[in-house]
């Protein structure tokens, strides 16, 4: 079992649907219906996360950007291949 992998996330809220994409530089988009003030944007994504890779809430941790759009997600008990791929299943 591989213990975390680092993920690049731009992230926009306010959007009309929540969804996440990969970008060509191997980051992740992620587009959620919240609105980025207390907190509640980077709640959404946790959430939208944490579906979209079928892991729990507690395996999800933002390193760094909790008050930008451009965020650093730790994601444990997932390696970055696995990650990627069910991005790119659900693209």
């Amino acid at each position: 079992m591989p213990g975390s992998c680092i993920v690049a996330v731009r992230l926009k809220p306010n959007a009309k649907q929540q969804k996440i994409t990969a970008a060509e530089d191997g980051s992740l988009l992620a587009w959620v219906n919240a609105p980025p003030v207390e907190g509640k944007a980077n709640a959404a994504l946790m959430e939208l996360l944490s579906e979209t890779l079928d892991v729990p809430k507690t395996c999800l941790s933002i390193k760094r950007g909790m008050t930008s759009k451009n965020k650093v997600v730790e994601i444990f008990g997932m390696a970055k291949e696995e990650v990627n791929s069910k991005i790119k299943m659900i693209d």
